[in-house]
């Protein structure tokens, strides 16, 4: 019995405590309101676009729902509500198309209505603040600096053409013995390449001899007897001399009084055997080259300068030189010669960079970089940042800031271009605030030509409505 009494005890408690709960969230509606879930809606609105609204639930061209409008969000909507009269109707994606009436679009999107006072200036484009921010807009205020421009080239080390040196002798015969045997060997002036044997040398030599002998014999004899002696003795020892033979042979050739059967042919200058076609125990011919010697203490760099900045290289002009073999180091040298011919195929002019190289490092060969600085001797001059200019291959442009979203496309033209500045010669002020960062990404939001041509147009555009101007009705 006392067990019954407990679950009659325990069925009535959890009775009252229900209706008490119920009756308390009852008590909560009433004050809080209803619910989202019982709320109504009042119409549903296109999903991409706000003016295009429906009773019922419904999709859009895409099968997207239309969007749910409660009263509290369309109370905060209203709250301002758009006032004046419609100029146009203008294309929902923001092609260049607008329309007197109101009409549909290719996708079946409504155009939007453009009221009085939401015109922007004629020449001007708009964008909301809200896509502004989006897009990452920065402007740079236009100012005067100095321009100093800097010129890049790409070339190679190449062997100075002016001391490269041929030993090619002037008489035929054989060749005895070769003291420079290798090629790439280092040779200094007046050092012995090789030892030739040649009759018509002896044949020279013995000349010489018998014209010296005969003058010493006809020492008593008449002037005229002596001077032909002398004049043949010389002649014979000038034919030694121009035979490149050395000094210190001829001197040898008085002392010993008899021709000497072979001779050695010397270095006339310091440098390394680039060429050696000589060959122990060949024959050469007068004029055939036996050895091509080059003096590498000074070397070239050829680069290839861009024919637009050509202008911007003076003969004698400073070159910070950069070679890829000694990263770590850094060369001078100066413009030594400007070819006086462009390249068609890659557009270019070669320009010659002499550079001393004492040490032996600049080999033929290697590659290396050029940074040739141009000072700007004039005034400072109005410049505008390189990312400011849409360059659309007929014109440049650069996007004015006019504040609140508003931007005016201005064509300028433009001079010198240095790192990272454009010289303005038109179109701009001091002072003015330029697009310098989505100034394409504008483009892409808005219609720039559109804008252009509306800013190209603006004396006689004055008062029309882009319909009127560009399209028309539709």
């Amino acid at each position: 019995m006392t067990k019954y009494i407990q679950i009659m005890l325990i069925l009535i408690l959890s009775l009252g405590l229900g209706f008490w709960l119920g009756q308390h969230k009852e008590s909560q509606q009433k004050v809080e309101g209803p619910s989202i879930s019982e709320r109504k809606p009042l119409y549903y609105r296109h999903p991409m676009n706000p003016q295009v609204t429906s009773v019922t639930p419904t999709k859009d061209e895409m099968g997207m729902d239309f969007v749910p409008v409660y009263a509290e969000e369309s109370a905060s909507t209203q709250a301002s509500p758009k006032s004046g009269k419609i100029l146009y109707y203008r294309h929902p994606m923001g092609a260049a198309d607008t329309s007197l009436v109101p009409k549909k679009d290719e996708m079946g999107m409504d155009y939007l209505p453009v009221y009085e006072g939401e015109l922007a200036a004629p020449g001007q484009i708009e964008i909301s603040p809200e896509k502004v921010q989006q897009l990452g807009v920065k402007t740079a205020t236009v100012a005067t600096r100095t321009l100093n421009r800097s010129i890049r080239a790409l070339g190679s080390i190449q062997i100075d053409e002016r001391r490269v040196h041929t030993v090619a002798p002037k008489f035929g015969g054989w060749i005895q013995r070769l003291y420079v045997n290798t090629t790439g060997q280092a040779v200094k002036r007046g050092q012995p390449l090789l030892e030739v044997y040649s009759p018509e040398l002896v044949t020279a030599q013995q000349e010489y001899l018998i014209a010296r002998q005969g003058q010493q014999a006809l020492q008593q004899a008449s002037a005229q007897a002596l001077g032909t002696t002398r004049h043949l003795a010389e002649n014979a020892l000038h034919r030694l001399h121009y035979w490149d033979i050395a000094p210190a042979q001829l001197q040898r050739l008085q002392q010993l009084e008899k021709p000497l059967d072979t001779l050695p042919l010397l270095s006339s200058v310091n440098g390394v055997v680039l060429e050696k076609p000589a060959q122990e125990g060949m024959r050469f011919m007068p004029g055939e080259m036996l050895f091509r010697i080059a003096d590498l203490t000074t070397v070239w760099l050829v680069v290839e300068v861009f024919e637009q900045d050509i202008g911007g290289v003076r003969l004698g002009q400073a070159v910070q030189v950069h070679i890829n073999a000694y990263p770590d180091r850094q060369f001078s040298g100066k413009a030594g010669f400007i070819y006086p011919t462009l390249a068609t195929e890659t557009r270019t002019v070669k320009v010659r960079v002499e550079l001393p190289n004492g040490e032996g490092l600049l080999k033929p060969g290697l590659f290396g970089s050029v940074t040739l600085t141009e000072i700007d001797g004039k005034d400072a001059r109005l410049a505008v940042p390189d990312s400011a200019v849409i360059d659309s291959g007929t014109r440049q442009i650069v996007l004015l800031s006019r504040g609140n979203g508003h931007f005016e496309p201005r064509a300028v033209k433009l001079g010198l271009q240095t790192d990272g500045y454009r010289q303005v010669l038109e179109g701009l002020e001091a002072g003015d605030e330029v697009v310098t960062r989505a100034n394409f990404l504008i483009d892409a939001e808005s219609n720039l030509k559109s804008a252009l041509d509306g800013f190209s147009n603006n004396d006689t555009d004055v008062g029309q409505t882009p319909s009127e101007t560009q399209h028309g009705d539709h």
